[in-house]
């Protein structure tokens, strides 16, 4: 299958979950709330808010 050049993207996609895209400045990698950074919920499911990852990025910069 080939992916048609109009459909590929150097942007990181962007779970439900992250406040900020990678790379962001006053941002960092953290532990998904919603399944305490395993990736998979209660149910066995992947965890939607961090896209299976366990991860998510969170703003961590104050002002």
């Amino acid at each position: 299958m080939t992916i048609p050049p109009e459909k590929i993207t150097s942007e990181p996609r962007l779970n439900p979950g992250d406040e900020a895209k990678p790379g962001t400045p006053g941002a960092a990698e953290d532990l998904c709330d919603a399944c305490g950074g395993k990736g998979t919920l209660d149910n066995g499911g992947a965890c939607t808010e961090c896209g299976g990852t366990g991860r998510v990025m969170r703003g961590i910069g104050g002002g």
